[in-house]
């Protein structure tokens, strides 16, 4: 039995495709900047997690990093770049492909075991 006609998979981005790295991004779309307590919390993360995250996602070229004071402290915050946003954007939009990939084959009766269904 063959399956679904298959075109090239959705591209996903390997620099997104991780829980965390998703989060932050998906988190920092949604406004300017953010300091980095607010996306530790948010992430629930350790401090060390986050900076190796942000620094992974600088290197790419996805997040911007800026250092300054408040007050006498000193911090640290992150802003999705223009192509942190566009490469979320198609990373949002290929797990929506995948997502109706599944809906259609689950709907159509073609998932994988759906002759053994429970009551078969």
């Amino acid at each position: 039995m063959t399956g679904p006609t298959r075109g090239a998979p959705p591209a996903l981005d390997r620099e997104l495709h991780h829980p965390t790295r998703l989060a932050l991004a998906a988190y920092l779309s949604a406004c300017g900047e953010a300091e980095f307590a607010v996306l530790r919390d948010y992430c629930q993360v350790s401090d060390s997690t986050l900076s190796k995250t942000l620094s992974a996602l600088e290197k790419t070229g996805y997040v911007g990093i800026r250092k300054g004071y408040l007050g006498k402290r000193p911090r640290t915050w992150a802003a999705l770049t223009l192509t942190g946003r566009r490469a979320l954007a198609r990373h949002l939009a290929a797990l929506e492909e995948i997502a109706a990939t599944a809906r259609r084959a689950a709907a159509a009766g073609t998932g994988a075991g759906a002759e053994d269904t429970p009551g078969s």
